[in-house]
C-alpha cells in the first residue's frame, strides 16, 4: 500500500496580511532590519507548514530548493538578513534591501503562501 503525503495548503490571506504589515517597516531605514527579519521568519513558517525537513531555515531551504524558482535569490535574502542584524542601519543600501525582499516574496509565492501577480 502506498502512502500519499499531501502537501499542506497555506492560508494565503494570512500570509498576504503579514507581508503587507512587514512592508510598512520599509518606510524608514531604521526599521529595515526588522522588515528583513520578519520576512525571513515568514518564509521559515511557510517552509515548516509545507513540511520541509530541517532544524534551521537554511536546512529547510535546502530541502525546498527544487520548489523554488530562484534559489540563489532566496539564499541571498536569507544570508543578507542574518548579516544586517546588529549592523549600523546607515551602512545599508536600499538596492540590497529591495533585492532581499524580492527574493523572500518570490520564495513565498513559490511555496503558495502569496499569490502570483
Amino acid at each position: 500500500m502506498r502512502l500519499l503525503l499531501r502537501t499542506r495548503r497555506l492560508n494565503v490571506k494570512k500570509y498576504t496580511k503579514r507581508w503587507q504589515e512587514l512592508q510598512q517597516y520599509c518606510a524608514s531605514r531604521k526599521t529595515w532590519p526588522q522588515a528583513l527579519s520578519e520576512a525571513d521568519a515568514l518564509l521559515d513558517k511557510a517552509l515548516k507548514q509545507r513540511r520541509f525537513k530541517g532544524k534551521t531555515t537554511g536546512e529547510r531551504l535546502v530541502s525546498a530548493q527544487h520548489k523554488l524558482t530562484s534559489n540563489d535569490s532566496v539564499w541571498f535574502s536569507h544570508k543578507f538578513c542574518q548579516k544586517v542584524q546588529g549592523v549600523d542601519v546607515r551602512t545599508l543600501k536600499k538596492k540590497e534591501m529591495l533585492i532581499a525582499l524580492a527574493g523572500f516574496r518570490q520564495a513565498l509565492r513559490d511555496l503558495g503562501a502569496l499569490k502570483h501577480d
